[in-house]
């Protein structure tokens, strides 16, 4: 979820907590003290900050997930459940709804609040969410895993692969030392940076112990958020099993490996003493990889991890038997993988090049690919650089907290520059090459799975738009909501195209608690339903005026949407939760067999947005056959999506074409004086 529907939900009753503290007079006592940045020394060249306020500090005072009542839930799903219903269709689920809150559901309430009450150092949703991903048996890339593309380096000479491998190596090491010392900054959301985002905060929070902590951050309106995903970071994979994979962290392992070709190799970024090997260590290992001549892999072991989950569990039994067992250990401990691709994108700013970028970051051909991995860095020919993560482990609020990070590092930071090249001739590499041994068996299931894969990402359509001149700035002047106006922009491409409104998912993050997830904001409303018939029946007879009342209604609506999402008192995650202890106890309750039910969880708009300005590029893909994946950005002064789908379902080309319309409607009625 975007900073900015942050700001808006996150205000508690400020003064409740208050009451609490005789601890103000330390406001007064404490001095203005600069948090220690790394300079660019020696000495320092180990950390990536050196925060004064640990890491963790807040985690042991974090507030809990709230479970929110169980009629509370019921009225928010009937409300979602309006626009997609008929009347006939909405009756009867409003009778199914009846009778679970008045009796089937009160049992499994009860019994979910026992649960919690018994667990207090987690929260309600966080077993089940891993349960759901892990147990999920459909192939990673597309259906999970997202990736994000970082935006080129100003100085065209630090877009050289092998000079952007080696800083994004370094700097990546630099944060994960950092993160495992303790002294990488806590994330905190700041309602009023000027004011709390400041030394002040931080020699104040600091001296708090850890139980009292976020209180202490609250009372200057600033957020502490759950920071429990951050382990699984770095060292850590997924492991294919039947019926339900597993997470393995390995956080004793010191290197990392490398893919280039379909071919793997391994190299110590720390040292036996654990500090950093140097830069030009760095870069003279990725260098010999570089200027390796081997070919690419007939047999690229790496397609496996986009295989449907139990063949590709069935399939590394069978490579773990003859002889490779120590090779996949190898690479499910390392910190990360950085894939080295020979392929280059172009240009950024041509539609056909953006759009093979996307392709290329969100799945590409699979055979220099491991997407099991927590993360893996790819790096093309030409130096574009972004991240394909695994999403089982952890969601958008840490992957671009690292991914931000590494960023301004490499940018304000490079450790290696062009001109070091000369240096490393002289430096001995250290890599070790990792040689599957395959035998007939293995290579013939190989290359059904590149066959497969191929077939599938082909049948996946990528379109994508920019719609300049409209964006945060413009939509504030109208006192609407940014995200409110992107979710009906959403809804009013589909309308146009298909005349109904249809099932939507929007991801908001519950870091705002301890072991939150996400909770789903259901943007498809009665009042988004209602301007999209409007705008489409031109003969509406309802004034400009009367409109933009209605889109701003619409803004209002979807606000207290993402407040309620936010604040954990959203739907969805309870009824999932109710229905995992449903299937526990071996009952049925009438509004989970309801066809609504199901239906309202097929999403077919699934969107979702990691704005920030060093992203050029993000994405996902459909998470229904039939569906859109929409990954969006929201900047100053322009709005722009790209939009997956599988082409023979829906044509992401036409829905894009309609979005482009949608905006201009939307944006005519709003500038209307």
């Amino acid at each position: 979820m975007s900073h900015f529907a942050l700001r808006k939900t996150l205000n508690y009753n400020r003064s409740r907590v208050q009451k609490r503290f005789t601890l103000l007079f330390i406001l007064q006592q404490t001095r203005e003290q600069s948090t220690k940045e790394c300079p660019k020394n020696a000495e320092d060249y180990e950390y990536i900050q050196k925060s004064k306020v640990p890491t963790m500090h807040f985690q042991a005072s974090l507030p809990r997930l709230p479970i929110p009542k169980l009629e509370d839930s019921c009225r928010k799903y009937l409300d979602a459940q309006k626009p997609l219903l008929n009347e006939e269709q909405f009756a009867f689920t409003k009778t199914c709804v009846n009778q679970f809150l008045e009796s089937e559901g009160q049992p499994l309430h009860k019994e979910l609040l026992s649960i919690d009450k018994k667990n207090r150092h987690t929260s309600y949703i966080s077993e089940y969410w891993f349960d759901m991903y892990l147990r999920d048996r459909q192939p990673l890339p597309i259906n999970y895993n997202p990736m994000l593309v970082y935006s080129q380096e100003t100085d065209k000479r630090y877009n050289d692969q092998l000079v952007k491998a080696t800083n994004l190596v370094v700097s990546s090491i630099r944060f994960l030392k950092s993160l495992r010392a303790g002294i990488l900054e806590p994330e905190v959301f700041h309602l009023n940076p000027k004011k709390s985002n400041t030394e002040f905060f931080r020699t104040f929070t600091g001296m708090l112990p850890s139980w009292l902590a976020w209180y202490g951050a609250f009372l200057l309106k600033a957020y502490p958020l759950d920071m429990s995903q951050y382990a699984n970071l770095f060292n850590s994979t997924r492991i294919p099993e039947q019926g339900k994979d597993r997470i393995s962290l390995d956080k004793s392992a010191r290197h990392m490996v490398v893919m280039r070709g379909g071919h793997f190799y391994a190299f110590d970024i720390l040292n036996q003493d654990g500090t950093i090997i140097s830069p030009k260590k760095v870069a003279a290992n990725l260098n010999f990889i570089l200027q390796s001549k081997t070919s690419e892999s007939e047999s690229p072991v790496g397609i496996l991890t986009g295989a449907e989950r139990n063949q590709w569990a069935e399939a590394r039994a069978h490579l773990s038997k003859i002889g490779n067992e120590e090779i996949l250990k190898k690479i499910d401990s390392a910190a990360f993988v950085l894939v080295l691709d020979d392929q280059s994108i172009g240009d950024e700013t041509n539609d056909e090049d953006y759009r093979k970028m996307v392709r290329h970051f969100l799945h590409g051909d699979g055979i220099n690919r491991w997407f099991d991995k927590s993360f893996s860095l790819i790096i093309t020919k030409d130096g574009f650089a972004g991240l394909n993560f695994e999403h089982s482990w952890g969601d958008g609020v840490a992957i671009l907290r690292y991914f931000q990070d590494v960023k301004a590092d490499i940018t304000k930071n490079p450790w290696f520059r062009p001109e070091d090249r000369v240096l490393i001739s002289n430096v001995n590499p250290q890599v070790e090459s990792l040689k599957f041994n395959l035998d007939g068996k293995m290579k013939e299931i190989i290359q059904t799975e590149q066959e497969k894969y191929r077939k599938w990402v082909d049948s996946l359509s990528i379109a994508h738009m920019i719609y300049e001149g409209f964006g945060k700035e413009e939509c504030k002047k109208f006192g609407v909501s940014p995200d409110a106006i992107m979710q009906l922009a959403f809804q009013l491409a589909l309308y146009k195209q298909e005349g109904r409104s249809v099932a939507t998912y929007e991801s908001c993050s519950t870091s705002a608690f301890k072991h939150g997830r996400t909770e789903t904001i259901r943007p498809c409303t009665e009042y988004t339903k209602a301007v999209c018939a409007t705008m489409v029946n031109k003969d509406s007879g309802i004034s400009a005026a009367e409109l933009k009342k209605m889109i701003v209604d619409c803004s209002k609506a979807h606000t207290e949407l993402v407040k309620n999402a936010a604040m954990g008192q959203g739907f969805d995650r309870h009824l999932f939760a109710l229905k995992k202890m449903q299937e526990k106890l071996g009952k049925k309750t009438s509004l989970f067999e309801d066809p609504a039910y199901t239906a309202i969880n097929q999403n077919i708009l699934s969107t979702s947005t990691l704005s920030a300005p060093i992203v050029i590029a993000g994405g996902f893909g459909p998470v229904v056959p039939d569906g859109f994946g929409i990954a969006y950005m929201i900047q100053d002064k322009r709005l722009g999506a790209v939009v997956t789908s599988y082409s023979k379902h829906r044509s992401a080309n036409d829905y894009v074409k309609n979005l482009q319309a949608a905006f201009e409607d939307i944006h005519k009625v709003m500038a209307t004086p």
